[in-house]
């Protein structure tokens, strides 16, 4: 195991995708500000359209609170006149932010942060820079209860997007076709994609595939496994998901994901080797065997969500 502490002299640029939940993107930012590399950070803030003229006020709000906030080294708006939805949003988002920057750490509206995310952030991002094997930072981790405190982090196939960063010669190879997956994919591969059985992440692809979804998080973690790329993740999480309050447009209300506490260590241990940590997934693994996944959950609320507005 390596330590990661080391100094940040430049760090990566962040950029957060909102839409219409102010309140939270004001806990989002105000979180991000509260760590000490906050203010040598840029900020940018992508604002979806509204899908009515009844939305337009709310979103409006959303633009104000990120426009007032404090605490950064400069913050940009990109707002959309028009909506285009949460995939769409941050596949272009993203791509701009690569093109600009070269890599970048990414947030959504409803991502409370440790002030200590955007040291790890960084510093995982200059320490495997140069490792084409590493394709994936995240700061979020189930809260697998052996593992609270640790500042240890391990490398795996699975891909977490609450809190995330990437650099541009990774997310160049992101591809969203959910009619190619299902004829490429072999038995074999499915079976390694959802974690050897123990989650069902195919079930997104399909629901992709059939209409009744429109997401992009599943590609991106397709598009990593495909090229037999690692993720990185915290044994600890940095990161808390406060968006299952029935607020988001998923609607899911679920209290399971609050934390006790979040990782505030800035000087991570580093895997001594860029292999997959047959351990730590066999705790993931274990963790989604107990417990019935939310992504099962969340994939049929979505579709039925979709149906309505859409069907």
């Amino acid at each position: 195991m390596t330590s990661g502490h080391t100094k940040i002299v430049d760090p990566a640029p962040v950029c957060v995708f909102a839409f219409n939940r102010p309140e939270h993107t004001r806990r989002t930012l105000d979180a991000l500000a509260q760590s000490p590399l906050a203010a040598s950070t840029s900020l940018t803030v992508f604002i979806d359209g509204p899908r009515n003229d009844a939305e337009k006020p709310i979103v409006d709000a959303v633009a104000q609170v990120a426009e007032t906030q404090q605490g950064f080294a400069s913050i940009e708006l990109r707002r959309r006149d028009q909506n285009a939805g949460l995939a769409v949003s941050i596949e272009e988002g993203v791509s701009q932010m690569m093109a600009e920057h070269g890599r970048a750490i990414i947030l959504e509206d409803d991502i409370l942060t440790s002030p200590a995310f955007l040291h790890y952030m960084n510093l995982a991002l200059e320490h495997y820079r140069d490792t084409p094997d590493v394709w994936h930072i995240a700061g979020y981790n189930e809260d697998i209860p052996q593992n609270r405190g640790s500042n240890h982090a391990s490398l795996w196939r699975f891909m977490s997007c609450w809190g995330w960063a990437t650099w541009a010669d990774r997310w160049t190879h992101y591809s969203r076709d959910p009619d190619e997956l299902p004829r490429v994919f072999s038995d074999e591969d499915i079976h390694r994609f959802n974690l050897d059985g123990a989650n069902d992440f195919w079930a997104q692809v399909l629901a992709n595939k059939s209409g009744e979804l429109k997401t992009w998080a599943v590609f991106w973690y397709a598009t990593i496994f495909r090229n037999g790329g690692l993720c990185l993740s915290p044994h600890f999480s940095y990161v808390e998901n406060i968006g299952f309050d029935g607020s988001g447009s998923h609607g899911v209300v679920n209290s399971s994901y609050g934390r006790a506490g979040l990782n505030t260590s800035i000087d991570p241990i580093w895997p001594a080797t860029t292999v997959e940590d047959a351990a730590a997934l066999g705790q993931l693994k274990d963790y989604y065997t107990r417990r019935p996944p939310l992504h099962r959950r969340l994939a049929r609320k979505l579709g039925k969500l979709t149906r309505k507005l859409f069907g």
